[in-house]
């Protein structure tokens, strides 16, 4: 009796954590964390269907402009995302960017700003599965230039701004203390959220292609926070995101401003 191959034993059938098989999903999925958020999602897309709803893992799919695109979400934290993004690997997926919220680590950044992450520090245990500490998280260079194009595009104008650079996945949300925050600050990285590297570790070992963008929820450095109260700025970044997204997605689609 050999040891079991999970990815390979679940290849081409109905999907563990997920409740989906082949044919389900489209090549291109967004992966929001909140299961509630792929509804806001899908009011974007037209001829839209409710897949499944399985655990923290919601999905529809449709079309944005005539190309088919998923909405999948993970729940929070690296080790739901991967499976999340494995088991959708399974079914045909390709290429996926995660939507999310973020904490703000630099003095320039508001809460509002979309951040596009180049690359994530991996501050969690999932990728240590998969590769070598020193084997770096990065983003797919190709999303992400199309993501930072879209999102300066359509920022022109409004109020608010596009930045893009590395990131902190964190594993702890309450376990972040001041001391290490504040470490992540003198680090000059962007910002602090929860999934990114791992979703970049499972592409890379997969060869797909991975990218990342959050609206910023909070300013650490600042102190600012919405922390009980409607972040309506919070909620016009995730408006903000989305529609970046599936139009980065159209555009690459169709080779729009590719290298």
């Amino acid at each position: 009796m050999s040891v079991v191959n999970k990815s390979e034993r679940t290849s081409g059938i109905k999907q563990y954590h997920i409740g989906m098989v082949e044919g389900d999903v489209a090549e291109y999925v967004l992966l929001p964390g909140d299961p509630f958020r792929t509804d806001i999602i899908a009011q974007y897309m037209d001829d839209v269907e409710l897949v499944a709803h399985k655990r923290e893992h919601k999905t529809y799919t449709g079309y944005y402009k005539g190309v088919r695109i998923s909405v999948t979400s993970t729940g929070m934290g690296c080790p739901s995302t991967a499976i999340a993004a494995e088991e959708l690997a399974n079914i045909g997926a390709k290429v996926f960017i995660r939507l999310g919220s973020c904490a703000a680590l630099q003095d320039d950044i508001n809460i509002g700003d979309l951040v596009i992450t180049t690359a994530a520090m991996k501050n969690e245990g999932t990728s240590k599965f998969y590769v070598p500490d020193n084997l770096p998280a990065v983003a797919d260079l190709e999303v992400t230039s199309e993501l930072i194009r879209v999102a300066k595009e359509m920022s022109n104008g409004e109020d608010y701004q596009v930045h893009w650079g590395i990131s902190s996945t964190d594993d702890s949300f309450y376990g972040e203390t001041p001391e290490w925050i504040q470490k992540l600050i003198d680090l000059n990285l962007k910002n602090i959220e929860m999934e990114a590297s791992a979703l970049f570790t499972v592409c890379h070992r997969r060869g797909l292609k991975g990218a990342t963008i959050c609206a910023v929820a909070a300013n650490h450095k600042r102190g600012e926070n919405f922390w009980g109260k409607r972040n309506v700025l919070l909620e016009q970044g995730i408006e903000k995101e989305t529609e970046v997204a599936l139009e980065a997605i159209y555009r690459f689609h169709h080779g729009k401003n590719l290298f």
